[in-house]
């Protein structure tokens, strides 16, 4: 088939050369009167070269390569539209994704995530521990061996981690989540501030840690180290920076009065395990969801859980020796 278009292209450009030679040489016979047709000059124009191989490309390439490849600009304009509609099988369109990357989203490391069994225990271990501290401040009306400068980091870090709670739906447990935790850190605060019997047991003497020194730090860090400069994902960042040292203020307080109650023990405990278990959530995520990267939490998580090492050591130890909690000094 493409011999038979071949000499049919030849046969044309024979006959326009005769047609010019009519035009141009009108004297031009061979005796008897009539002028060179295409026949007569067929055997005249030499052969044309044999057409170079081209294995790597499509046909239609190689012949728009080929020197015997007729000028026909129909030809040209059928064979352009061809190439057009099947590109080149190993060459991508011009805005199209990469082949590993079709079909296939980025997950965003801040979203809640499919739930998993690492997850549900960091979650309900927070919240456990929440719920000690309320336990402690309803029941007993005392907020004895409780920092209020770690408390107020808290409701810091909540106000400004959820900002979103009102634009931003994810799923009814995430919400709900939310709210609690919002709702809870300034409940804590309000009644070791305002609740006259509550504020009597707050150690103002010893929980003298100047908590300001760790919110500004964070903030400047959050606006040079952050994924996006929004105000929310500079808020964002700046939560996590400050959830891992907020413990801070808590545990100087328990080292300097070195009397510690067990639902304060409690409290503490089930606040660094909720960490620890997200770390396991975390490596769980990175290696059963694709893209799943987050270099900040990761080591704002880790440096969190580093600071709860010394407690958890003294917790369980007074645990398996049935002895009180005390720290070092």
């Amino acid at each position: 088939m493409n011999q038979l278009k071949e000499k049919r292209c030849w046969s044309r450009q024979i006959t326009c050369s005769c047609t010019q030679i009519r035009r141009h040489i009108p004297h031009l016979t061979d005796g008897r009167g009539f002028h060179p047709t295409a026949e007569n000059f067929a055997s005249a124009i030499p052969p044309s070269p044999a057409p170079r191989a081209a294995p790597l490309l499509r046909p239609h390439s190689a012949r728009l390569l080929s020197p015997t490849f007729p000028r026909d600009p129909t030809c040209a304009a059928r064979i352009g539209r061809r190439a057009a509609a099947h590109p080149h099988p190993g060459r991508r369109r011009e805005g199209e994704p990469e082949r590993a990357d079709r079909g296939r989203k980025r997950a965003d490391p801040r979203k809640a995530g499919e739930m998993n069994a690492f997850r549900l225990a960091g979650d309900m271990t927070h919240l456990i521990s929440v719920l000690v501290l309320l336990l402690k401040i309803h029941t007993i009306k005392s907020c004895a061996g409780i920092s209020l400068k770690t408390q107020e980091l808290y409701a810091l870090v909540f106000a400004t981690r959820y900002l979103d709670i009102f634009t931003d739906f994810i799923s009814l447990y995430n919400t709900v989540m939310k709210l609690i935790f919002l709702g809870s850190s300034f409940s804590i605060v309000w009644y070791m501030r305002r609740h006259k019997l509550v504020q009597r047991s707050y150690d103002k003497d010893h929980d003298t840690f100047r908590h300001q020194l760790l919110v500004l730090p964070c903030l400047i860090l959050a606006l040079l180290i952050h994924e996006q400069f929004t105000f929310k994902e500079v808020m964002w960042t700046f939560s996590i920076y400050l959830e891992a040292v907020a413990i801070l203020p808590q545990l100087v307080l328990l080292q300097r009065t070195r009397n510690i109650d067990n639902l304060t023990g409690q409290y503490v405990f089930f606040l660094g395990a909720y960490r620890s278990l997200y770390i396991l959530n975390w490596i769980y995520r990175y290696f059963t969801e694709p893209h799943y990267v987050h270099w900040i939490t990761w080591i704002s998580g880790l440096v969190q859980t580093l600071l709860y090492a010394d407690f958890f050591y003294y917790y369980i130890s007074s645990w398996k020796n049935n002895v009180k909690l005390t720290l070092p000094a």
